[in-house]
């Protein structure tokens, strides 16, 4: 009880907050508002804070940045999609992605000392200030004792607490959600919150960033442009993660990438390549993809940091998600229905033929063209319509990868207008089908079977003996059983005896006495 009254207070901190931030209903949209939003945003604003930024998404960021962590993901999620919430927005929320206030570096090096047992300088030569920061962590430029120039990663000091008071606010506005909004309980509310929450409890333990990223870099040499940096095991701990220091330009700088000559719309296929062949062929993929996490080196070399979120795919996942993009990309959209419905997430009471035309009708429009040709705010705004319209739950085992497929295709478009998705998308797509559902998949899948077959044949000795033990068990108890039975019945058989017996001696009795 106490815990949900601390909890009600610092939801109503969070709206305090975007008030004073004028971050709500910015003022720059109220046209864009109905009614009762434009005069929340008018109340809202008799306590906003004077002077503040012009910027709304800079106003929104600042406000994101006093709530905290959690709070920062959503931002950094946002920052990626001008498309949708404007440019001049999104480069307010560019802040969010590497260039948050960090904390003193005197903490930072108590930190690398508690965690390893021995000074700052008996592992590093040189250890400098912080050259980025963000929610969860900041980084330091350092050169180890034997000359390796590497990038070491600390948490941000009571972090960990933060996180967790985070989460239980999300948990308690998603309890609200469902309780106070009937139509919010499709969109799985409570185990969204449970998805975003385990990422981020994850992200706290940079041992299981430093496995992660080994993982992905296993993953990423099957894509065409996609490189991570190496990991100095020694150097890594629970708090403290030390890799390869990369030379190259961040994406958080557009105008650097584009001055430096590279081919922008090769970045951007490699980038979508990326993601969908580590996804699909390894069942594994970056699921963080801001642009601050996303580096263009020597050559074009695309470049990924920060492995704190990962996400995962089952092999059942990964052919529907194969298969539904097959479908799309060859324009076989009745193939695209079925993957959803016999992924379940589609109810079996709708038309797939209907279902089919809604996903055309989404689809052709916007088939074929490149960014600039497609806005991406009505697309999303007729996917979510046709999921209402056919009571499609949000997945929450699927949570990460939309995130990080926004996220993607987001980035894409701030390299170039001329990004096409579907010619992207294809190479990898058609790889996983090949391998998974042509030829090459029912050689597989019969070998797969004939070694089963052959395991089934070298136990079939152990497996008859194992019958034979059993059958004589149950034989060796139906035997006794029927002694039971047996026994029982003499017993039986004695006691109607006394009893008839009885009986007759009363009946005699009653007979005789009375004449």
């Amino acid at each position: 009880m106490i815990g949900t009254l601390f909890n009600l207070v610092r939801l109503a901190r969070a709206g305090w907050t975007l008030a004073r931030h004028d971050a709500i209903f910015p003022v720059e949209y109220q046209q864009a508002f109905p009614w009762p939003a434009r005069q929340l945003g008018k109340f809202a604003r008799l306590i906003a804070i004077r002077d503040r930024a012009d910027n709304p998404g800079e106003r929104l960021a600042r406000a994101l940045e006093k709530l905290g962590p959690s709070y920062v993901k959503f931002g950094q999620v946002l920052a990626t999609r001008a498309d949708v919430i404007g440019p001049r927005f999104a480069r307010g929320l560019a802040r969010l992605q590497d260039k948050m206030e960090p904390f003193e570096s005197a903490i930072a090096r108590q930190t690398i000392e508690d965690e390893f047992g021995k000074p700052v300088d008996a592992l590093f030569s040189e250890f400098g200030e912080p050259v980025a920061a963000a929610s969860i962590a900041q980084v330091h430029k350092a050169i180890t004792i034997d000359g390796k120039t590497v990038a070491v990663k600390v948490l941000r000091p009571d972090i960990d607490a933060k996180i967790r008071r985070d989460v239980s606010v999300m948990r308690l506005g998603a309890k609200l959600a469902e309780g106070l909004i009937a139509q919010s309980k499709r969109m799985e509310p409570k185990a969204f919150v449970e998805t975003v929450a385990r990422s981020l409890v994850l992200e706290l333990d940079l041992r299981l960033e430093a496995a992660s990223a080994s993982e992905l870099a296993e993953a990423a040499l099957a894509a065409q442009n996609f490189h991570l940096p190496e990991i100095d095991w020694t150097r890594s701990g629970k708090r403290v993660l030390t890799t390869q220091w990369i030379d190259a330009i961040p994406m958080t700088d557009m105008e650097r990438v584009k001055a430096s000559g590279v081919d922008v719309v090769k970045l951007a296929a490699d980038l979508t390549d990326a993601f969908l062949t580590t996804a699909l062929e390894r069942g594994v993929f970056h699921a963080d993809m801001h642009a601050g996490n996303l580096f263009v080196g020597e050559g074009g070399r695309l470049w990924a940091v920060d492995f704190g979120i990962m996400g995962r795919l089952g092999k059942d996942e990964r052919r529907y998600l194969a298969a539904i993009l097959h479908g799309f990309l060859f324009k076989n959209y009745e193939a695209a229905a079925d993957a959803h419905f016999e992924a379940g997430y589609v109810p079996g009471r709708f038309s797939k033929a209907d279902f089919a035309s809604a996903l055309r009708a989404v689809a052709e429009p916007i088939f074929g063209k490149t960014a600039s040709e497609t806005p991406m705010s009505r697309v999303l705004m007729q996917l979510f319509e046709i999921t209402d319209l056919f009571d499609m739950h949000l997945q929450p085992q699927l949570v990460l990868l939309q995130k990080t497929m926004v996220q993607a295709e987001g980035v894409c478009r701030l390299l170039t207008d001329d990004h096409n998705m579907w010619e992207a998308s294809a190479p990898a797509v058609e790889r996983f089908m090949r391998r998974e559902l042509g030829p090459e998949a029912r050689i597989r899948d019969a070998l797969e079977q004939l070694d089963r077959l052959k395991d089934a044949v070298l136990d079939l000795p152990q497996t008859l003996e194992r019958a034979s033990t059993i059958a004589e068990t149950l034989a060796k108890a139906e035997r006794q059983k029927s002694e039971r039975l047996s026994l029982g019945g003499w017993v039986l058989r004695g006691l109607a005896g006394v009893g008839l017996v009885a009986i007759g001696t009363i009946v005699a009795a009653v007979v005789f006495g009375s004449t």
